[in-house]
């Protein structure tokens, strides 16, 4: 996807020599940045999807078979 995003001179300037020193584009900086940013929201919507099936009365590969049996 492509955005159009506004930086202050200051900044880029800074990401030049950065990405100079890393030997990078700014495209692929502001990828990484932006992974790493996600990165602890990644992980807490991964976590929140666990233990929810302890409240189910039901088997869970029961549950998928009972349902795959309908077709």
């Amino acid at each position: 996807m492509r955005t159009l995003v506004d930086i202050p001179d200051e900044d880029l300037k800074l990401l030049k020599v950065v990405t100079k020193k890393l030997a990078i584009s700014r495209a692929e900086f502001v990828r990484q940045a932006i992974a790493a940013h996600l990165a602890p929201h990644r992980r807490k919507m991964s976590h929140a999807a666990f233990g929810l099936w302890a409240q189910k009365a039901e088997d869970g590969m029961a549950y998928q078979d009972r349902l795959r049996s309908e077709w």
